[in-house]
């Protein structure tokens, strides 16, 4: 084999490569549009509502579910941290009013002063931003970041950390995914699991009843 030959092979290889780093990045990167929900203090709240916001952590949870109350301090804590720095946490209930009467919005109100929320608590009645993201259970994070093109990239998917009980002797997979963002890195670890009461999208054809999801 010539050397014309071995450089044609390269040139191929290298083709044959970049084509499906192209196509690999297309399936495991999606875009977020913007959205607009009604926050507990009946003000609504956007993305662009943000305008200095490098990304957000976007956390699915509700009022009923036994394992998103453990949370409600921890993300009060990382909402503290991270805004300083251009990163805000957003809480929705996505979960349908019509089958959990626990999930109402003067409920959700209640929750927020309860609680002491310090961050937005958002109602997506129509279930259409969870959708967007394919939210699947309370509580379920992820982490968006603003792209060259102004949009929205998630770059993390799944639990706040990995221990609900105890939350000093947690791995902190949503803090550290966000720190590594704040630094122009990868996520070493983007997708995790999560467990959580399921999210029932109005018309499936699914007993309307609370489960755990792993």
């Amino acid at each position: 084999m010539n050397r014309i030959e071995y450089l044609l092979i390269a040139i191929l290889l290298a083709v044959l490569y970049l084509s499906f780093a192209t196509i690999g990045d297309t399936l495991n990167s999606k875009s977020i549009k913007n959205f607009s929900l009604k926050n507990v203090d009946n003000k609504s709240i956007s993305l662009s509502s943000y305008r200095n916001a490098k990304g957000f952590m976007v956390i699915f949870t509700c009022n009923k579910c036994p394992m998103a109350k453990f949370y409600s301090d921890r993300l009060n804590k990382l909402n503290a941290q991270y805004k300083t720095k251009g990163v805000y946490l957003l809480a929705i209930d996505a979960m349908d009013t019509l089958a959990y009467k626990e999930e109402s919005f003067a409920l959700m109100q209640k929750k927020a002063k309860a609680d002491k929320l310090n961050f937005p608590y958002l109602q997506d009645k129509l279930q259409v931003v969870a959708k967007q993201f394919n939210a699947t259970h309370t509580p379920q994070a992820f982490v968006i970041w603003k792209n060259k093109s102004g949009n929205y990239d998630i770059k993390y998917e799944g639990a706040i950390d990995d221990n609900a009980g105890d939350a000093g002797n947690a791995k902190p997979y949503l803090a550290e995914a966000v720190n590594e963002l704040l630094q122009n890195k990868s996520v070493t670890n983007a997708k995790t699991e999560s467990f959580g009461c399921r999210i029932f999208y109005r018309g499936e054809q699914q007993k309307m009843k609370p489960q755990l999801l792993k």
